[in-house]
């Protein structure tokens, strides 16, 4: 799983310091986007062809550890 998230990249200067993929100005939000619009992987792999199945694999992981942390309460 963590090898997923090495294709991962953050860059200050790209995209606004916005997690991309492999270094290209394709967002993982972008990938999360066009799930949302009702696309499916193979339809984004067809939209963005520099993309690969573990690139969308990748979007996901990274998603799901960003929103899955605990909140402490006081």
């Amino acid at each position: 799983m963590s090898k997923s998230l090495e294709r991962i990249t953050v860059n200050p200067r790209q995209c606004g310091g916005r997690p991309c993929i492999r270094g290209m100005r394709i967002r993982v939000s972008d990938v999360l986007d066009l799930f949302a619009a009702g696309l499916s992987a193979n339809e984004i792999l067809e939209d963005l062809p520099d993309l690969e199945m573990e690139d969308i694999r990748a979007s996901l992981v990274y998603a799901s550890r960003k929103l899955n942390h605990p909140i402490l309460v006081a």
